[in-house]
């Protein structure tokens, strides 16, 4: 249940936020959309700069490439799509025109993750962070909301190389404020505990909001971290959690298989092991319904990570840790 108190904006809107304000300080900004201009937003940048704006209709593949050019000849191309789209049908360009020249393409993947909704599994995109992550040069960086989505959009023009920002279509809470620290690459701690570390991006920071509540309520302190940014990933954060709470919880609206918490386990398990539990979507693909029924269909709300915090409690008794 969503607390009142919280603003319900898309993700996406950040974005569109963001975009017109980079378009305004920097002319070398452009943007291409392959034809779902309206559904990412673009469009705000598209009615105040009509001459930066290069509509490519039904053509993922090719907007990469254009993308690319743009590039080259020192623009920053914003290339704008559903995160279904960007990540899958158009990886090859992405990777080849894009990744292993190490040019400076902003990849905007919109309608991610399982909140799409009634759209049903075609449009659901649960892979993007692990299609995305394993590229070289490439940064991830998956906005908790849309004030985070629109310092997100900002910032990425500083980063060397490319950049895939993941944003939602849903209207999620807004739990940051315009004047939090935001920096690409460094996680941000939004609640500190002894007992064990929550991890989590996206719209499920604010599930995992609710789940450290309900923990308290029991007795648990949580540590909450806010990892906007999957790659690359704040090793010391992660590190530091391990040590200190020794045990942790990894939250996504994705798939487990090679995501967010596969990329937090990969510090771990390097670095301090200690017991994980990755709450996020089981090996499946989406299926059509309500926002809030496929939470709870797939095990993503905020009692589900409640209850992952207290196995993996359980897991570092066990072994002595706590």
């Amino acid at each position: 249940m969503v607390q009142k108190k919280f603003e319900m904006v898309p993700t996406r809107d950040g974005f569109g936020k963001g975009l017109v304000e980079l378009g305004r300080q920097n002319k070398d900004v452009v943007v291409l959309s392959a034809d779902l201009t309206d559904s990412t937003r673009a469009n705000w940048f598209k009615k105040e700069f009509p001459d930066r704006f290069f509509g490519l209709g039904v053509a993922e593949q090719d907007m990469m490439g254009a993308a690319a050019g743009f590039a080259l000849m020192g623009k920053i191309p914003f290339a704008c799509t559903f995160g279904v789209f960007a990540s899958g049908r158009a990886w090859d360009q992405i990777r080849i025109s894009v990744a292993y020249m190490n040019l400076n393409v902003r990849i905007i993947g919109t309608h991610g993750g399982i909140s799409v909704g009634p759209d049903g599994a075609t449009h659901q995109a649960l892979e993007e962070i692990a299609l995305m992550r394993i590229l070289p040069n490439m940064t991830v960086i998956v906005p908790a909301d849309a004030v985070e989505a629109k310092k997100a959009t900002i910032e990425s023009v500083k980063v060397k190389g490319p950049v895939y920002i993941r944003l939602g279509r849903a209207p999620v809470p807004v739990i940051t404020k315009p004047d939090d620290v935001f920096k690409i690459g460094k996680a941000n701690m939004l609640r500190d505990g002894k007992d064990l570390t929550i991890f989590a991006c996206g719209q499920m920071v604010y599930e995992s909001m609710l789940a450290t509540d309900a923990l308290e309520k029991d007795g648990i302190k949580a540590r909450l971290v806010n990892m906007h940014t999957a790659k690359p990933i704040d090793i010391d954060a992660i590190i530091s959690a391990a040590r200190q709470t020794g045990a942790i919880v990894t939250v996504e609206e994705h798939t487990v298989l090679g995501g967010f918490g596969s990329a937090i386990a990969e510090v771990i398990c390097q670095n301090n092991p200690v017991p994980v539990k990755m709450v996020g979507v089981k090996d499946h693909f989406g299926v059509s319904g309500e926002p809030e029924e496929l939470f709870a269909h797939f095990g993503l709300t905020a009692k589900d990570i409640a209850n992952a915090a207290k196995e993996v409690l359980k897991m570092k008794k066990g072994q002595g840790l706590g």
